[in-house]
């Protein structure tokens, strides 16, 4: 029997009590990492953890905010003293807002940056000055999209946050690599989620006519493509983004969608 890839690892994952986050947190678990799944609803993080844990995988939940830089901070360390180390961070939680440019209140604007960089940003620097006393190394990975690439009606503000989110794992590079730490992105495209089917009905439907592949991305693939970032196969890419889109960037057609109201 092969060994599992990530067995002895520690691995932190934000908003991920459903879709992406939580098929992340899953296959690493799965491959031997010791998990620790945050999701601001705590209910929901526990639930999702029990999943995980009843497949065999060690996933322990902490609910929580993880666009207050203290409460990400808090996650690390939570991490290190229930499993003594740090080796993967990933940024997965994110908000979605709709809405026109020239009607983007600033306190839409405001909730989004604080979740979508802020958040972010500082669970990348909580886990890089463990990482960097470790003197082990370390992955980390933010959640980019598609939308951060090209232009989205109604999502200009979600996409500039997508955009910056590339940025910080490029910039990372020229601080963070000369302690073997890792740093890139994934851009998934149309995600099959609760999420996106619980904003438009025709998400699935809208989107494979527009797609070359055909199809939306499973949060499997989308799961894939993290492991593999944050593997040793990995070890020499780091300030890159991952396009996994069904190759949609290439065409960039926007399907008509059902853009939810807030």
């Amino acid at each position: 029997m092969s060994e599992l890839e990530f067995k002895g690892e520690v691995a932190v994952v934000t908003g991920a009590g459903i879709g992406i986050g939580f098929e992340i947190c899953r296959s690493l678990a799965l491959e031997g990492a010791q998990v620790i799944l945050n999701d601001l609803d705590e209910l929901l993080a526990e639930s999702a953890a029990e999943k995980i844990r009843s497949e065999g995988g060690v996933c322990q939940a902490l609910g929580g905010d993880a666009s207050d830089p203290k409460f990400a901070a808090s996650l690390i360390g939570h991490a290190v003293e229930r499993f003594g180390s740090i080796h993967i961070a990933i940024a997965n939680a994110g908000i979605t807002t709709y809405g026109a440019f020239l009607d983007y209140t600033v306190e839409e604007f405001q909730k989004l940056v604080s979740l979508n960089l802020q958040g972010s940003f500082f669970l990348a620097q909580a886990a890089a000055l463990h990482m960097k006393t470790q003197n082990t190394g370390g992955r980390m990975l933010f959640m980019s999209s598609v939308t951060g690439h090209q232009s989205h009606p109604y999502l200009v503000p979600y996409g500039m946050t997508k955009g910056a989110l590339r940025m910080l794992a490029k910039g990372l590079v020229g601080e963070l690599s000369q302690y073997a730490i890792t740093v890139n992105a994934i851009s998934p495209g149309a995600v099959l989620t609760e999420r996106t089917t619980g904003d438009d009905p025709t998400f699935e439907d809208g989107w494979c006519g527009t797609i070359p592949m055909g199809r939306v991305a499973t949060v499997q693939d989308i799961a894939n493509a993290a492991l593999f970032l944050v593997s040793d196969k990995a070890s020499h890419i780091t300030g890159q983004t991952l396009l996994v889109d069904g190759g949609w960037t290439a065409t960039s057609q926007v399907p008509k969608l059902q853009i939810p109201e807030d």
